[in-house]
């Protein structure tokens, strides 16, 4: 940790004055992950899945729904359609009626037909284990891409979904940036690879509990009021 004495190019740039002193984004991002480490031990991906393609099906139909809802509409899906072969030679119809709850139906419908397609065709069933190939299946963006990364095959993931922007925006690790994959981009240089898919869970369940979106938040409860930069945040109340 820096004194209070400016730090030089691009590092003092970077800076921010934290419990009285300077603090560079790298460090501030560390000490923000050990302090999440401990208030939320055990987060993980709140989708329930117990195959990689399940998770696959579930990250599309989560886009404008909630995980909730998700878990319980998949649970007809996979009685209907209990694995791949089945679900790729469903008639997006029958999909789109079971899946229409989610919101979006048809494209959803449609995107996870041509997806388990695939996989059946080219992957033999499997989910590839592979970022840029993700990105080539119907409905996958970045931050699905980089759940399945983390998730399901253990490596380095960054997933920047609305809890993880709006966070990594208020505690000054990033600088206004709203676009996803900038934000993914900036978290690259201050994340550890191995704990980036942890700390967007983590993220995940401080956004939801503490750190809201549609209410002020309530900082008087945060485990990381102290070093916070409350970037954009009005007076919150205690809690």
């Amino acid at each position: 940790m820096a004194g209070s004495k400016a730090l030089p190019g691009k590092e003092a740039a970077s800076a921010k004055i934290v419990m009285g002193v300077r603090m560079t984004k790298e460090k501030l991002a560390l000490l923000i992950i050990e302090r999440l480490k401990k208030e939320y031990p055990e987060a993980g991906c709140t989708l329930d899945y117990n195959q990689a393609w399940k998770l696959l099906v579930s990250v599309r139909l989560a886009a404008q729904c909630t995980d909730a809802r998700v878990n319980i509409v998949v649970e007809d899906l996979y009685a209907r359609f209990p694995d791949v072969e089945a679900l790729a030679a469903a008639p997006v119809e029958e999909i789109e009626k079971i899946v229409k709850p989610c919101g979006l139906g048809h494209s959803k419908a449609r995107d996870i037909s041509a997806c388990m397609k695939i996989l059946q065709d080219q992957y033999q069933g499997s989910v590839p284990d592979d970022f840029d190939k993700l990105l080539k299946l119907p409905g996958v963006g970045r931050k699905s891409a980089n759940l399945i990364m983390g998730d399901v095959f253990g490596k380095p993931a960054i997933v920047t979904d609305t809890h993880c922007i709006r966070l990594v925006n208020r505690f000054g690790l990033v600088d206004g940036v709203k676009d996803p994959k900038k934000v993914e981009m900036a978290l690259w240089k201050l994340i550890p690879p191995q704990e980036g898919s942890d700390f967007c869970h983590r993220l995940v369940y401080h956004g939801r509990e503490v750190c809201t979106a549609r209410t002020k938040p309530c900082c008087g409860k945060c485990c990381l009021e102290d070093i916070c930069g409350k970037c954009g945040v009005d007076t919150a109340p205690l809690c």
